[in-house]
């Protein structure tokens, strides 16, 4: 493996831990910037636009209290300015109830076509394969014990403590 490789391996992977991030923290634009701006998204319904599928996804995430998606197991192929990867994830998603809260977690894989553009790699089609999920009522504590000195918390958006933490250094 030479060193181009090892730095598009390198850039492919900060590409997917980003879109983590952007779907996470509900920020629209850092999510679009993972993406081509033709890119075509699959979640098993379909392929749409990634300008389609943005919107339903920050309403639809919005809604809960938090998700968590954590990605590894990546195995990719890169052939000069394109590349293949196949990721798992695991993603927790906290959906309000009107008595408390459902934990949703959802495994699968996303198997996604990369595409370097103007020296950054993007995903320019993603589809997710779903291999398996658990609902159950939430058990999540926020006090209590150790949890009462851990009271910073996460949040979506600009009221995320990263988003402050990020700034002081000039990336969001």
């Amino acid at each position: 493996m030479d060193t181009t490789e090892l730095a598009d391996r390198l850039a492919i992977a900060e590409t997917l831990a980003l879109y983590c991030r952007g779907i996470d923290r509900c920020d629209a634009e850092q999510l679009a910037a993972v993406f081509t701006p033709d890119a075509l998204i699959d979640y098993g319904d379909g392929a749409r636009p990634v300008t389609e599928v943005i919107p339903g996804l920050m309403a639809g995430l919005g809604a809960m209290r938090l998700t968590q998606h954590n990605i590894s197991n990546t195995v990719m192929r890169i052939s000069g300015t394109t590349a293949r990867a196949e990721t798992n994830c695991v993603a927790l998603h906290l959906i309000p109830t009107p008595d408390s809260a459902i934990e949703l977690v959802v495994g699968g894989r996303y198997l996604d076509t990369l595409e370097k553009r103007s020296g950054r790699w993007q995903i320019a089609e993603r589809l997710y394969v779903m291999d398996w999920n658990r609902t159950a009522p939430a058990t999540m504590a926020l006090e209590g014990g150790l949890l009462d000195g851990l009271q910073r918390r996460g949040a979506r958006g600009a009221a995320d403590p990263a988003a402050a933490w990020w700034a002081a250094v000039g990336d969001t």
